[in-house]
């Protein structure tokens, strides 16, 4: 029995401690992003930074299907089509892939 309360007392503070992490990360978080979008106004004068932010363009990565920032993307070009892909192993796996499509025919 006293082995059962000893796990129940564990699991009690795991989840007193992972909840009052979650409740700080949010608090501090919130803050952070106040701060940060009030001197990005401050900067600007207006919030305009985050238009230029929604009006960014997403491209889908043939291989995993992710879909990532067309400017962080890493482009390679195909014949005449531009492909985007999310990092430098889904190119490789795009690349071997497709050389074994072409050895099969």
């Amino acid at each position: 029995m006293m082995f059962l309360a000893r796990i129940v007392r564990f699991l009690f503070w795991l989840f007193v401690v992972s909840w009052s992490v979650w409740l700080l990360r949010r608090i501090f978080g919130s803050l952070l992003q106040n701060a940060a979008s009030s001197s990005q106004r401050g900067e600007n004068g207006t919030g305009s930074s985050q238009t230029s932010k929604a009006a960014r363009r997403l491209v889908r990565d043939p291989v995993c299907g992710m879909h990532v920032d067309e400017t962080l993307s890493i482009p390679m070009r195909e014949g005449d089509e531009l492909l985007h892909f999310c990092s430098i192993a889904c190119r490789d796996a795009y690349v071997v892939s497709s050389k074994k499509f072409a050895a099969h025919g």
